[in-house]
């Protein structure tokens, strides 16, 4: 299948920040700090709000602590925004004196650092003097669903405490960090990821045109899901529901798209059965998502934990029905109208009795799809994702004075305008 260039989101519309930054006649200099950068959620995210605030009031630099996936580097031409904090050696990585170093080299206002492998950034930051050091916390890691271990409870307190900002992006993210960092739940903001509507959207003709290309019956159920392929999303319970559907002669097909580490045992386990023989397809990473989840009939997440899926987000917008793990923030995005399609993560027999109902059911699939996407549409939309980030670093900076004092009543001034 043919890799398109991907679509760029719109730069965010004029609003009370972005008047602001207009009068005092700065651009501020931004810093994204994650551990590694490839084919993930909040990369994805990262790279949407970077050409969503556009480069006219704002520079954006990527910074990791680890690693990068150099192909995925320069699929999204970021080579000449890219720092790379990491060791050249394996093993455990201690790169605050690096970061240090970047931070003095590049000079920015907000260092803006993402879950437990950017943290050390936030430290790094108040020793380089950044004005400005923002946190947000995007998901769960597969070791800590239980809880977080207690060196990391006291290191996320400690820099929780001295960053000016702390967001997660859903609420349950929210309460869970409150308990497992002892922070107070004023000292945590929310904001939700957000999905391009437009984008992502439903079409008959990318429906037919990605079975042709793929090989996949048009009357077949396609039950798709799109993600890492790691161990935290599960897919192998899906491929194990996938196999009940068959023995009960559902015309069922898997379409899974993504990468990573279990892409060999996902397919030796679809290979070795024989209920599965020629109904699992795996598309690897493509920035034809749109397409492809046009090509499914229902959308699983599988997940044994989640912060906030933006796959899930897609999803929805492209009109699917939803079957997913009551885990993390999978509640939270589908809503009610969709609850039922909610599942304890690794219940097959669950996972089979959801699929099924909708298997049979066309007239829900079609109703319960079309609230997913007014949902996605009302609530998670990208530019209500992006005018909230670009809020919380125009006033972040207005608040340290790096913006000229007019700033503050500047962002007032455009406010009564656009009343």
């Amino acid at each position: 299948m043919q890799i398109q260039p991907q679509e760029r989101p719109q730069a965010v519309e004029a609003t009370p920040a972005l008047a602001a930054l207009r009068i005092c006649g700065q651009r501020l200099r931004i810093m994204h700090v994650l551990a590694c950068l490839g084919h993930g959620g909040t990369e994805f995210g990262i790279l949407k709000l970077k050409e969503g605030l556009g480069s006219e009031y704002f520079e954006h630099r990527i910074c990791t602590t680890r690693q990068f996936d150099s192909e995925f580097v320069e699929a999204q031409r970021l080579n000449s925004v890219l720092f790379s904090a990491a060791g050249s050696w394996k093993g455990l990585q201690f790169p605050i004196l690096r970061l240090r170093k970047i931070f003095r080299q590049y000079q920015p206002h907000i260092v803006h650092t993402r879950n437990w492998g950017g943290l050390e950034a936030v430290l790094a930051a108040r020793l380089a003097g950044v004005p400005v050091v923002i946190h947000s916390e995007h998901g769960y890691e597969v070791g800590n669903l239980a809880g977080v271990p207690l060196r990391q409870r006291v290191f996320r307190r400690f820099a929780y405490s001295i960053a000016d900002q702390v967001v997660t992006v859903t609420q349950e993210l929210r309460d869970y960090h409150v308990q497992q960092g002892w922070t107070r739940p004023e000292r945590i903001g929310v904001i939700h990821n957000g999905v391009d509507t437009k984008r992502y959207s439903p079409s008959a003709q990318s429906r037919e045109l990605v079975r042709s290309e793929l090989g996949i019956p048009i009357h077949r159920l396609v039950i798709g899901s799109v993600g890492r392929l790691v161990p935290i999303k599960d897919y192998g319970t899906l491929l194990r529901a996938a196999e009940c559907l068959a023995e009960g002669k559902v015309d069922v097909h898997i379409l899974l798209v993504g990468k990573g580490p279990e892409l060999g045992p996902l397919s030796r386990q679809a290979s070795e059965s024989p209920l599965l023989k020629d109904r699992v397809t795996f598309a690897g990473a493509s920035d034809r998502v749109p397409e492809l989840l046009n090509g499914m009939d229902i959308f699983v997440l599988p997940s044994l934990g989640e912060g906030m899926s933006n796959t899930l987000l897609e999803a929805m917008a492209a009109g699917l029905p939803i079957v997913a793990t009551r885990v993390g923030g999978n509640p939270e995005v589908i809503g009610q109208e969709q609850a039922d399609g909610l599942f304890t993560a690794g219940d097959i027999p669950a996972l089979t009795e959801k699929i099924l109902r909708l298997a049979t059911n066309a007239g829900m699939r079609s109703r319960l799809g079309a609230a997913g996407r007014k949902r996605a549409m009302e609530t998670f939309s990208l530019e209500r994702m992006i005018r909230s980030y670009c809020d919380l670093y125009v006033n972040a900076a207005a608040k340290c004075g790096i913006l000229a004092s007019v700033a503050g009543s500047a962002i007032g001034v455009a406010e009564q305008k656009i009343a």
